[in-house]
């Protein structure tokens, strides 16, 4: 990758990353650790003393980010803790001061931000049908997979049943299977919570799960938000028969599932290791999306080649997600 230096992370940066305080579920992190090195040049660099790997000259065609030039980043919910990652990293600042350039607006939203030319690059889940047909018509965009993660499906502790297949969750969102006796569970209703359209995990399960099988009608409001469904399945009040979902990398990761169950589908515990390894059946991307014509030297294009460089990986997997490349084919 032409202009691009290695550098380490200078101590001062680590210690004020970890140092980092807890943040809304919106902007919270992952882990408190210190990132990998980065491979891009930031606009902070640490003196030889802090990093004893600095080099006495710099070369002077190197990228480097500042504030100024740093793109314009939008995307989902549950990358907002890679999103501040990468800026942290790239600028040498802590992720609280960068949590102002990671103000997302949620999948749908973001796709529609970026095409509309109120966003420069993307970090993504897939977004509904309809929003994917109109980024794939007109050959505009670029839309690479960084990460994957999984579709996972949530009950309070108390309720008996571990694990559901694909078949049964489709038929409790089409209003076929009503009760959790029918799945093995105790003699009560099933209330499947849904969420908005707008949603990435909403376009998850109509892609892996529903297909062209229609929903149920929901038995309360669409939930517009992933910390609102987390809230009504944990708060539920009558039994243990509410049933959501969301995303691996929120409700594990990001500890927003804590007091819930997340669920075995087909058999399968999702982990980091079944996600992986792709035993766990509910796999999707994350994307990376950028307008294709971004010219090779600009802030849009370098940020993008080095989400998917090696350096960018690694801090993918360091963030707790799943690299594109540890998945088997």
């Amino acid at each position: 990758m032409n202009k691009i230096i290695s550098i380490m992370l200078s101590l001062i940066l680590c210690l004020s990353l970890a140092a980092c305080g807890s943040q809304t579920p919106e902007k919270q992190n992952a882990g408190d650790n210190a990132p990998p090195e980065s491979g891009v040049s930031g606009g902070i660099q640490g003196s030889e003393d802090e990093n004893p790997n600095s080099s006495d000259e710099e070369d002077p065609n190197a990228f480097h980010f500042t504030r100024e030039n740093f793109p314009r980043l939008d995307g989902s919910t549950s990358t907002v803790p890679f999103a501040q990652a990468v800026c942290s990293v790239l600028l040498g600042e802590s992720r609280q001061q960068v949590s102002d350039l990671v103000s997302f607006s949620r999948t749908t939203a973001s796709y529609q931000a970026l095409m509309s030319g109120e966003a420069d690059l993307l970090l993504a889940a897939e977004p509904e049908a309809w929003v994917l047909e109109q980024l794939q018509s007109g050959g505009k965009w670029l839309m690479t997979p960084f990460a994957i993660d999984a579709l996972v499906f949530i009950v309070q502790q108390d309720n008996p049943v571990d694990s559901l297949t694909i078949e049964q969750i489709r038929q409790i969102y089409s209003g076929e299977i009503t009760n959790w006796s029918q799945v093995g569970g105790s003699d009560e209703p099933i209330t499947a919570f849904q969420r908005n359209s707008e949603a990435g995990s909403q376009a998850l399960i109509t892609k892996l799960v529903m297909g062209e099988t229609p929903f149920m009608d929901p038995p309360a409001d669409y939930i517009p938000s992933m910390e609102g469904m987390m809230t009504a399945v944990r708060d539920f009040d009558g039994g243990t028969g509410a049933l959501g979902y969301t995303v691996y990398y929120y409700a594990n990761d990001m500890k927003m599932a804590e007091g819930l169950k997340i669920l075995s589908i087909e058999g399968v515990a999702p982990s980091g290791d079944t996600i992986a390894s792709g035993d766990y059946p509910l796999l999707n991307p994350y994307f990376v999306s950028i307008e294709k014509d971004a010219q090779e030297d600009s802030p849009t294009r370098v940020l993008y080649d080095w989400i998917l460089s090696p350096e960018g990986q690694a801090l993918v997997e360091h963030e707790g997600y799943t690299p594109v490349g540890e998945t088997k084919e």
